[in-house]
């Protein structure tokens, strides 16, 4: 094991070098990749040697999310003491699902969800709540949850009503796998109307509640967005969920994007009424810099967490009770430690740290927003209040200046869509940059486009 330290601590410092000095990875392109960077396998194995060369060469040719030219995802960044705890947890390699196995690791998962109701102001004695294996898998154990309350049959018999949910139309595309996955079926999807705002309208998911009772189908789900996909928009929580319960609807708030704004007291109002919903999820990957992937899902009432997902298994659920043994609230079985890198960024910075980081990132948005402004050749498509800043540059195309960028390794930033309009969408949830790497942004991009602008001629 020692040397496979020493060359992975070899590896990584070369990495770190590589990122300094070139932000962006020139692309292999797809269909060289299997050639280029030797991935084959075979019968007989290769040497030390040439391993570690293959290896080193895999890892300085894959996209640098941490570098400060990374602006392309929902994620981006490193966090030196979550990073500790994501290698810690792969040397200790336990599974969650029972405390014979994962110990104290079950403890510090159990510690970061009470703290989290807490935070939400859940009622303590009776809230509970999970890790899961990414942002959709939260969303799909909330919608199980709240099928299941709607009827409780549902677990051993099936689905055997027409069923309607209702989401965004600018939400996270998972709500559509997750009809299906449940047995609802993506036609009885409501998504609804949203405003200037990217913002679900009230009334118009109060009127289609209406209509779909008047046809005859049973509404059981609403998903509020807490930082949509493209805009960064945060639904009216408080409004959505009165509608909800006048109509016997769960309440789910899709958090995965900005729902970590629950640790900022200056833009927790952003998720006002939370408290309320009846589940609430957020990926501590985004916001909070964690490595992928740290996803977790609350509820006001922990007995839904057993209802929908504790089977009895003998052969696993040896020693301890419930509330220790995980696997009886999760959706997986074996389930690897996701709890241990966002325990040791949280222990190390506390509550007011990790406000810090998402105020940090909301201050770099403000930057980026008012450098658009007083710039002409600039135009913003996005507004306050969302770590999303949607603009275009004159009169270049979107997606061709983002593809371009990528391709000649000078910047990594994405594009999106909304109300007919493409442009470009800088996200800054690294709260690791500064002011200075917004301007170099900007920098970048400009002169990049006087190039393209010249080539044209």
């Amino acid at each position: 094991m020692q040397e496979d330290l020493i060359l992975f601590h070899k590896i990584a410092e070369k990495l770190f070098q590589e990122e300094e000095t070139h932000p962006v990875v020139k692309p292999t392109p797809a269909d060289e990749v299997y050639d280029e960077l030797n991935l084959h396998l075979h019968e007989e194995g290769i040497s030390e040697g040439e391993f570690s060369k293959i290896l080193e060469k895999i890892v300085l040719n894959t996209p640098r999310t941490s570098s400060k030219l990374f602006f392309n995802q929902l994620f981006g960044g490193r966090n030196t003491k979550a990073t500790l705890g994501e290698l810690l947890a792969v040397l200790l390699n336990t599974s969650m699902y029972t405390y014979k196995v994962g110990g104290p690791q079950v403890g510090i998962e159990k510690t970061i969800i009470k703290e989290v109701c807490k935070l939400i102001n859940y009622p303590l004695d009776t809230s509970g709540g999970t890790f899961a294996a990414g942002g959709s898998l939260t969303n799909l154990m909330a919608l199980l949850m709240a099928r299941d309350v709607k009827d409780q049959h549902i677990k051993a018999e099936g689905v055997s009503k027409k069923m309607t949910l209702y989401t965004s139309a600018e939400s996270h595309y998972s709500t559509q796998k997750n009809a299906s996955f449940a047995g609802i079926g993506t036609k009885q999807i409501r998504h609804i109307e949203t405003d200037s705002f990217g913002k679900i309208i009230p009334a118009a998911f109060e009127a289609q509640v209406k209509q779909d009772i008047a046809d005859g189908y049973t509404p059981f789900f609403v998903n509020i967005t807490a930082g949509t996909t493209v805009l960064g928009a945060f639904d009216d929580i408080e409004e959505l969920d009165q509608i909800a319960k006048k109509y016997k609807i769960w309440s789910h708030v899709d958090g995965a994007y900005c729902g970590a704004v629950l640790f900022s007291k200056k833009y927790k109002d952003l998720i006002k009424g939370v408290e309320h919903v009846d589940s609430f999820s957020f990926n501590a990957h985004k916001m909070l810099n964690t490595p992928l992937s740290s996803s977790i899902i609350v509820t006001k009432n922990r007995y839904n967490l057993h209802h929908s997902f504790a089977c009895d298994a003998n052969y696993l659920y040896q020693t301890d009770g419930d509330d220790f043994n995980l696997g009886k609230t999760s959706l997986q079985c074996g389930r690897r430690n996701d709890a241990l890198k966002f325990w040791c960024l949280w222990k190390s910075i506390g509550t007011k740290g990790l406000g810090k980081m998402v105020e940090q990132q909301f201050f770099l948005a403000e930057t980026a927003r008012n450098y658009i402004r007083e710039n002409d050749d600039y135009t913003l498509y996005s507004y306050d209040d969302s770590i999303s800043i949607c603009f275009n540059y004159k009169d270049l195309d979107a997606k061709v200046l983002c593809n371009l960028l990528y391709e000649e390794a000078k910047l990594m930033v994405g594009y999106g869509h909304f109300d007919g309009v493409d442009f470009i969408r800088l996200v800054t949830i690294n709260s690791n940059n500064t002011k200075k790497e917004i301007r170099n942004f900007f920098e970048v991009l400009e002169k990049f486009a006087v190039q393209l602008e010249a080539e044209e001629v």
